[in-house]
């Protein structure tokens, strides 16, 4: 991924997002996660569920990491969508390897 080193559960994110896998891409979330995308908020599985079908597989996203520091991952999205590819900042929230908290924005 570019050489740039991620946690392993960003790896996972990537990984489950360019496959277009929803149960791998929900897996990686724990208990309780919430997702902030679009000015909503999701929580828990059924509802991060949801997104990651409507935002993610729908759409056919696939994401190409451009940098990451911190907790902030910035990635090129592309997909089935107006407009694309664009470029969004995730804000990764992380306890064992699992992801609890997800702020995705535009760049």
């Amino acid at each position: 991924m570019n050489d740039i080193t991620l946690p392993k559960a960003v790896e996972n994110f990537i990984a489950a997002t360019n496959a277009h896998d929803a149960n791998a891409l929900v897996a990686v979330f724990g208990e309780g996660a919430t997702v902030g995308d679009d000015g909503k908020t999701w929580t828990g599985g059924a509802e991060i569920r949801e997104w990651v079908q409507s935002h993610l597989i729908t759409p056919k996203i696939v994401l190409t990491p451009t940098s990451f520091a911190g907790d902030r991952l910035v990635a090129s999205g592309d997909g089935d969508f107006p407009g694309g590819p664009l470029s969004f900042s995730f804000v990764f929230g992380i306890k064992d390897d699992q992801v609890i908290d997800l702020a995705i924005a535009p760049v």
